[in-house]
């Protein structure tokens, strides 16, 4: 008898079966789980000065100390790269260090009163890892890069008096108060400059007349509507209070019309009509602070004394601006303010937030522009300023560049005080609102007693 032999149909049969179970236990077996990639973790570079308040003399050595770890060790391999300058476009060294065990230590000094500024740079991988710090170099002493021009008073005084020619046209309408014991308002006031005083007024209800001192808050950059809860969290301490528009836009709106103002009108608004002091947009900004004080002044609950502005970035420009425009004024609040010394160009130094005058490729200022800066220059009314003023300084703040804050404080005439932050960039911080609120209050209460203190106290 022969053996049985499976035909090649049988045998394609079996080998088909077989291969659909594989199949079948291929696709519901779970997948095997992929090795995670090893993440290496990111150096972290730290710099600081050899002293905690980083304030130094001319002339005096300066040391960075830096430390370069990994996962909080020491770096021993690969070098770093420094470069010092002025608080901006003057570098006054550079070098490597090659890292290694010891302690790494940058020195450098300044013969002339500004900011010294350390970076360190760090490459790993395809990235640069940079950190820096800033010292303090007799900043008490930094002068304005350029005088204020010789019609500057002038040119301020015929502003103010045709303001004085529109009427006010105040116009207040009620908006629900987050605080039951304030009444609010949307105000407009007719104003120059091309747009209206716009913002919320909160007052305390039932207040008496000639019984509230007045605080005027001033905005940051940007497009966007007034702050109700600021002025009326103020009026319950029993003080008339203004957040005012920065650019007399309607307040309250959907985030679309901001967004479309920002993207349309009010584009790049801060260098609109920079070529001449007549169309330069900040004349109708300066204007408009004026034209806020005459209206909160013209409230009957006024208490005919006491005006205090406050703001930060281009709002602590601002209070700069209003503390020297408007003799009604009596306490600033200036945090990291903007606008402060265009011309910076001209004594090597960086110039403030909106950084007006454009350059050649040389490095030229462009004449016009520069020339109408100095009517706009924060600085040039600070030197006109006798209120109390209390400004803070971020020492690695490059959008408005420590040098520029100290040159606006240092013609400031009144009694005054400096709060700075070695460390800090340009923010504005709780503890600094905090302190900017206590100055105001301090105020008020010194003023009701009689016991305002005139001798300017420095830092």
């Amino acid at each position: 008898m022969r053996n049985a032999r499976p035909s090649f149909l049988s045998l394609f049969v079996v080998l088909s079966a077989i291969l659909a179970q594989a199949a079948a236990a291929q696709q519901t077996a779970p997948p095997k789980k992929a090795k995670p990639a090893v993440k290496i973790p990111a150096v972290k570079i730290e710099v600081s000065t050899d002293r905690s308040d980083a304030l130094y003399k001319m002339g005096e050595p300066v040391r960075f100390n830096v430390s370069v770890t990994q996962s909080g060790k020491p770096v021993t391999q690969g070098k770093i790269r420094f470069v010092l300058d002025n608080d901006g476009p003057k570098k006054l060294g550079s070098g490597t260090v090659v890292l290694d065990d010891k302690p790494i230590v940058i020195e450098g000094k300044m013969d002339e009163p500004g900011f010294l500024r350390c970076q360190i740079t760090f490459k790993q991988d395809k990235h640069k890892i940079t950190a820096l710090a800033t010292a303090g170099i007799s900043p008490e002493k930094i002068q304005p890069s350029a005088p204020a021009p010789d019609d500057f008073d002038d040119f301020w005084a015929k502003q103010k008096a045709e303001l004085a020619k529109v009427p006010m046209n105040a116009k207040l309408t009620p908006v629900k108060s987050p605080e039951p014991s304030v009444e609010c308002f949307d105000v407009k006031v007719d104003c120059l400059g091309g747009a209206p005083v716009s913002g919320y007024l909160a007052r305390p209800k039932g207040a008496k007349p000639k019984s509230l001192p007045v605080i005027l808050w001033v905005h940051g950059a940007g497009v966007y509507t007034s702050n109700l809860e600021r002025p009326a969290s103020v009026a319950a301490k029993g003080i008339l209070s203004m957040d005012l528009n920065a650019h007399g836009i309607l307040n309250g709106q959907p985030a679309e019309y901001y967004t479309n103002l920002a993207g349309g009108r009010l584009k790049n608004y801060r260098l609109a009509g920079r070529e001449d002091r007549q169309t330069c947009y900040f004349l109708g900004m300066y204007l408009r602070l004026v034209r806020a004080i005459d209206f909160l002044c013209a409230q009957p609950e006024w208490d005919g004394q006491t005006v205090i502005v406050i703001g930060h970035s281009q709002g602590g420009g601002q209070a700069l601006v209003a503390g020297g425009l408007d003799s009604r004024v009596t306490c600033i609040g200036a945090g990291v303010p903007a606008m402060c010394d265009h011309t910076g160009m001209l004594a090597g130094r960086v110039a403030g937030w909106p950084r007006l005058v454009p350059q050649s490729k040389d490095g030229k200022p462009d004449p016009q522009v520069l020339e109408t800066t100095r009517y706009f220059d924060a600085v040039n009314f600070a030197a006109r300023c006798k209120a109390d003023a209390i400004m803070s300084v971020g020492f690695v703040d490059f959008v408005c560049p420590p040098s520029t804050n100290y040159t606006a404080y240092n013609q400031l005439r009144g009694k005054k005080r400096v709060l700075n932050f070695p460390q800090m960039g340009h923010r504005i911080t709780q503890p600094i609102q905090d302190a900017f609120l206590k100055w105001a209050l301090d105020h008020i209460a010194a003023r009701k007693t009689g016991t305002a203190d005139k001798t300017p106290t420095g830092k």
